[in-house]
């Protein structure tokens, strides 16, 4: 079945928006989301197969975590609806604060939805529909939008349909304090780029023969095309894996995801930009199997790809969540399939947010399941795993393919074949 990019933009622009609690339950494809002003702001696409539109618009980008790719929350992230979630000292007043932005966005913002059958390459659509869409239909996707003034009215009006009385609006009070203590000046509406520097070299390629690959990147801000690392863990026919890494050089003054994997500015200096890795790449991972954990990585590269008007590479994208999922079941509730608790639970020895070593454990991951590595028992006094808040597996919007619904061993992945491309997706950004 063949859907244009054009016909699905054209449908997510004139549906009519509808309340977030309404998003449908047993169905996937296309999304957008819906400011206050009714004005459409992001496009995305469910992350897997078994990632429903209410699951990824009502739970996900309603209730998520601000900082990570669940977009009302961070767009309204202001005012009164704010807090910062690593301040442990106001930690009361600020879920105090999230609360009311999750109940604010439930009345007062929208979304849109477009089922598509699980056969369709929804990330390959969801690229094409992002290439054509306008400026203004896709705002928030690249942060090209600072989060929102409060809108005092219609906070009121939430808080009065909620009935919250003295304690509780201090509180708020108290959390817009912090916020216009905190607050920054605004994105600019372009990033500016520094000066090119004058050296630099790729790091060479392992050579093979390698059975598949598993690729992590890091970025240096929530443009998803900011790469500034990547790294790919190379399994050999033996199990054995070389792990190749380059700090990439995306161009950008606004870092902000420092803290987080320790990459900045002076950390990239004299590294290569991303044409010039993915010129080396491109070749060695051609008609290759290559695993992601979650539908991150795809994204970024898709969008990096976009940014420098390359064509996506044709590689064979798996997702080693579900493989995980698949294999171990136990984890779904208890703990989760993402890194961190699968280091736990496999007994995975990495240093997370280092794309070389995320990639590495990608791989691991991969050849547990396979039975190529003898899982690790759990101490029988340690507690059961806890979800992980940092181990996120969409920091910005995912992108990935469906998994073969055999085993997750490789030779059954690699009989399912590369996923099917739209006819005029574009030339591509991933």
């Amino acid at each position: 079945m063949h859907f244009s990019a054009e016909a699905l933009l054209a449908a997510l622009l004139d549906v009519a928006p509808q309340p977030t609690a309404k998003a449908p339950r047993d169905a996937r494809g296309l999304y957008g989301l819906v400011d206050h002003h009714g004005d459409l702001r992001y496009i995305g696409s469910t992350n897997s197969t078994d990632q429903t539109f209410y699951e990824r618009i009502h739970q996900r980008h309603r209730t998520g975590s601000e900082g990570m790719s669940h977009y009302f929350s961070q767009m309204y992230n202001t005012g009164r609806m704010w807090r910062d979630r690593t301040d442990p000292l106001a930690k009361a007043d600020g879920d105090l604060a999230k609360a009311l932005r999750n109940a604010f966005v439930a009345d007062h913002c929208r979304a849109v939805w477009l089922p598509l059958p699980d056969t369709a390459d929804i990330p390959a659509l969801e690229a094409a529909v992002l290439a054509i869409a306008p400026e203004e239909a896709i705002a928030w996707n690249r942060r090209k939008m600072a989060s929102y003034d409060e809108p005092v009215d219609l906070v009121e009006e939430t808080l009065s349909r909620l009935g919250w009385g003295s304690a509780e609006r201090a509180a708020l009070q108290r959390q817009r304090l912090r916020y216009l203590t905190a607050r920054v000046s605004p994105a600019k509406t372009a990033t500016p780029l520094r000066p090119e520097p004058p050296k630099r070299r790729v790091t060479p390629f392992p050579t093979g023969p390698f059975r598949f690959f598993a690729l992590d990147v890091e970025t240096a801000n929530h443009d998803r095309g900011s790469i500034c690392q990547i790294g790919v863990a190379c399994v050999r026919p033996d199990h054995s894996i070389d792990t190749w890494m380059t700090y990439v050089d995306p161009r950008v003054d606004r870092w902000v995801f420092t803290s987080l994997h320790g990459i900045s500015a002076r950390t990239v200096q004299g590294a290569p930009t991303f044409p010039e890795v993915l010129s080396m790449l491109r070749g060695a991972l051609s008609g290759t199997i290559v695993y992601q954990h979650s539908g991150f990585d795809r994204s970024a590269i898709a969008a990096a790809c976009g940014n420098c008007g390359h064509p996506i590479p044709d590689w064979t994208w798996r997702d080693s969540v579900q493989v995980a999922r698949r294999a171990w079941p136990e984890l779904r509730g208890n703990g989760g399939h993402g890194l961190a608790s699968l280091k736990r639970h496999l007994g995975l020895v990495f240093r997370h947010h280092d794309a070389g070593e995320d990639a590495r454990a990608a791989a691991e991951v991969v050849l547990h399941a396979e039975g190529a590595r003898r899982t690790k028992p759990l101490a029988k006094t340690a507690p059961p795993p806890a979800p992980d808040p940092g181990d996120d597996f969409d920091l910005v919007e995912d992108l990935n393919t469906d998994v073969s619904q055999g085993s997750p061993c490789l030779p059954q992945a690699r009989a399912a074949g590369p996923p099917s491309q739209p006819q005029g997706a574009p030339a591509k950004r991933k």
